[in-house]
């Protein structure tokens, strides 16, 4: 029997995700979570590649500087996932030039998330060939040619300067290493929260984000960071007292989805539910790990669907139709439609209360607040080489539609 793998984690040695993927529902988004405290914490890493927690089985394997992780909650042949995690890392090092590490999963994880939905459906592996890969996913990945210390810094963006130096220790380790290629990392990270009403009207929307730095530079560089007015008309004490060091929109925010419900109540034992979800964004671009969660009532009995993309199931634990989409192109639409039977009862029945909807999803390379990085420059007196990487990614916070 082939592996079935519910979920799929990239984690480096500290426990962070760097990229994960959940191919079935039989497993929570926090199984990470186990991993870590009861294998990573315990330092029992090295004892044994296969671990039971509770009723799932984590089967995980170190490449380099990383740990792939395959979560699998029924039985399942152990050598078929450790064969497709070989296989798998031999087709991203022949798409990074030979690099499978932090850096190269940092640097690639576009491609990588289109590699996964390519080679492993519903948690059962497919086609790993790079040959025949290569053929239809042409993108190139980004080769690093550094090395892997890392450094993360969150900068707040009342400040337009940064400077970036060294320790004597560090001066002393860099003059034996010299680097000819200085590379510079930057993460824009967004989270937009909508309320919106029945009608298609907006009643609460902002978005809150960070930005990150990653540098790869010896010497003592000076770094320069400039930016668009998206939050530069801000008051200054308003960027200070904020929590978090977060910048926070409230107006002219570009919202990524829109959706339009309707739900009908057929007397007290049916109900029909259209839902239709329009992506805003870039037709280049896609969102990943879309989800709709659509309230019922709780005397739901069952539910029967057509979606024009995806998958969608009744989900009695949390009362909720959820429609799930792993990849959701730009500039389309997609609807889901459900037919729901409810249970019918003596007593009164009371108003049903009618819960938002819920989204969830990653937009790469999409910013909802407008804001973007107008210059990146970096000055050190050696004149070396230097490479300026910047990146998007908008997701859902609390994104909610009343219907």
């Amino acid at each position: 029997m082939p592996v079935a793998a519910s979920a799929i984690y990239f984690l480096n040695l500290r426990g962070d995700v760097l990229i994960n993927r959940l191919y079935r529902d039989d497993v929570g988004g926090n199984m990470v979570d186990a991993f870590r405290m009861h294998i990573m914490q315990t330092k029992e890493l090295g004892t044994c590649p296969v671990r039971q927690i509770g009723g799932c089985s984590f089967l995980y394997m170190r490449i380099s500087n990383v740990y792939i992780v395959i979560v699998v909650s029924s039985n399942a042949n152990v050598a078929c996932a450790f064969k497709f995690v070989v296989e798998a890392v031999g087709l991203f090092k022949s798409y990074f030039g030979g690099a499978f590490d932090e850096d190269a999963i940092r640097n690639n994880f576009v491609l990588i998330y289109e590699l996964l939905d390519e080679i492993m459906d519903f948690g059962y592996p497919q086609n790993l060939s790079p040959e025949i890969l290569k053929l239809y996913i042409t993108q190139e990945g980004v080769r690093s040619p550094f090395s892997s210390k890392v450094k993360f810094i969150i900068i707040t963006l009342s400040f337009y300067v940064y400077s970036h130096q060294k320790s004597q220790s560090q001066m002393q380790h860099y003059k034996l290493q010299v680097l000819l290629v200085g590379d510079v990392f930057l993460d824009i990270v967004e989270s937009v929260n909508l309320l919106m009403s029945s009608k298609g009207s907006v009643l609460r929307c902002d978005v809150t984000g960070k930005i990150l730095m990653k540098c790869f530079l010896s010497g003592m560089p000076d770094l320069k960071l400039g930016l668009n007015d998206k939050i530069g008309l801000e008051k200054e004490s308003q960027l200070k007292a904020r929590p978090g060091k977060r910048y926070r929109i409230t107006e002219g925010v570009n919202l990524p989805f829109r959706v339009l419900p309707t739900i009908k109540e057929l007397g007290r034992t049916r109900m029909e539910v259209n839902v239709k979800v329009k992506s805003v964004f870039g037709a280049k671009m896609f969102a990943l790990g879309v989800v709709v969660k659509v309230p019922v009532p709780k005397q739901t009995a069952k539910a029967s669907f057509q979606v024009t993309s995806g998958r969608a199931k009744y989900n009695a634990s949390i009362d909720c139709l959820v429609w799930k989409i792993r990849k959701f192109p730009g500039q389309t639409e997609s609807t889901m439609s459900a037919e729901v039977e409810l249970i019918s009862t003596m007593a009164e029945k009371k108003p049903w209360t009618r819960p938002p909807i819920q989204m969830e999803f990653q937009v790469p390379m999409f910013t909802a607040s407008g804001l973007r990085v107008r210059f990146l420059k970096v000055w050190e007196k050696s004149g070396y080489n230097t490479v300026e990487w910047v990146r998007y990614i908008t997701k859902a916070g609390s994104y909610e539609i009343r219907c």
